[in-house]
């Protein structure tokens, strides 16, 4: 390997790292809030599940990132800029977000950072759009992305409001004893939103290595092999261990008073919404789809309750992401190109 491709695999660790960091609140927040679980006991529990994610959930998401952008044939030195600028964007985005703590999407940064820079070094007709397919049902390519990033939270609110409705009917048949195994229930479904988070996330590191490989002509086509598995799992799981705590007051604390009910409700939407997107190999954002589930849950409850001022701080940030990624991409690809060249 050379130097170039071992600084972007590099970057991709780090992406991966801040990645894990970012979600590991999202994920053990709510189990925080309710009190029911100690921070070290979630984190060890969220680790060891994101650890195993990507190990079992398959390369649908990985396949999506790699190839929606058309880079074989493309001159070595694009290619690996254009992959660089959407890690470095990604990265920038992690960190000025994490350091302010607002919840924001690793997803979005990355995809829209990898468009920017492909727009702005090889035009857009090297972005795979899936425009023409979906209209004979197909979601491929960008689409599926889009699906992914933008219809996952709105599902996550609706599953996340659903959910809560049944548990409350269910509560009322339950007696104070029956809390013990609500109690359990918890650390199920915070493992299964950890392995759903590790299975959707991880692999856009593994795509993106992909990605990589395929510039460097190491594969003659886009292939993920075992050790990139194992590096990105690595990688998210030791981020995901140092957690994000000011991320974890803003969605365990200032969005809803989280009692046990509510955050068992959250972690079942939101980890049922982040695995189906997976299987069909569409991106989505684990702070997204956590922070809508459990806006849908505390709307199923007490709709007055929910403290709509930050949702909509917290709307307005993601709105921003996509475009200032998409810029980001663009400026960090123009550099490396003036770098490089």
């Amino acid at each position: 390997m050379n130097s170039l491709l071992v600084l972007g695999i590099a970057f991709v660790v780090i992406y991966d790292f801040t990645n894990g960091f970012h979600d590991a609140a999202d994920m053990v927040a709510t189990a925080i809030a309710s009190r029911t679980m100690t921070p070290g006991i979630a984190i060890f529990i969220v680790s060891l599940f994101t650890f195993l994610g990507p190990l079992l959930g398959g390369l649908a998401v990985a396949n999506t990132i790699g190839e929606f952008v058309q880079l074989q044939g493309t001159e070595k030195n694009i290619a690996q800029s254009v992959v660089f600028a959407a890690i470095l964007a990604a990265i920038s985005y992690n960190l000025i977000t994490w350091k302010f703590g607002l919840p924001t999407s690793s997803s979005n940064s990355l995809t829209s950072g990898l468009v920017g820079a492909a727009i702005f070094s090889l035009g857009s007709n090297h972005v795979n759009w899936g425009f023409s397919e979906i209209l004979d049902g197909n979601i491929v390519g960008f689409m599926r992305i889009i699906v992914g990033i933008v219809f996952s939270p709105l599902a996550g609110f609706i599953v996340g409001f659903i959910i809560m409705k049944i548990s409350l009917r269910l509560l009322k048949r339950l007696t104070a004893k029956s809390k013990k195994i609500v109690l359990f229930t918890q650390y199920l479904t915070v493992s299964w939103l950890a392995f759903s988070h590790g299975t959707n996330d991880s692999q856009k590191g593994m795509g993106i290595i992909g990605m990589l490989l395929l510039a460097n002509s190491i594969y003659p086509t886009f292939t993920i092999p075992l050790w990139v598995i194992l590096l990105c799992a690595t990688s998210i799981t030791l981020g995901t261990l140092f957690g994000g705590w000011s991320i974890i007051k803003t969605v365990g604390f200032d969005i809803y008073k989280v009692k046990l009910i509510h955050s068992v409700a959250d972690q079942i939407s939101a980890a049922a919404v982040i695995l189906g997107s997976s299987l069909i190999g569409a991106p989505t954002s684990t702070t997204q789809v956590v922070t809508t589930s459990l806006m849908g849950v505390g709307a199923a409850e007490r709709p007055k309750h929910v403290r709509w001022t930050v949702a909509k701080s917290i709307f307005k940030g993601w709105l921003l992401n996509i475009p200032i990624s998409f810029i980001l991409g663009a400026v960090f690809c123009f550099i490396l190109l003036n770098l490089i060249n």
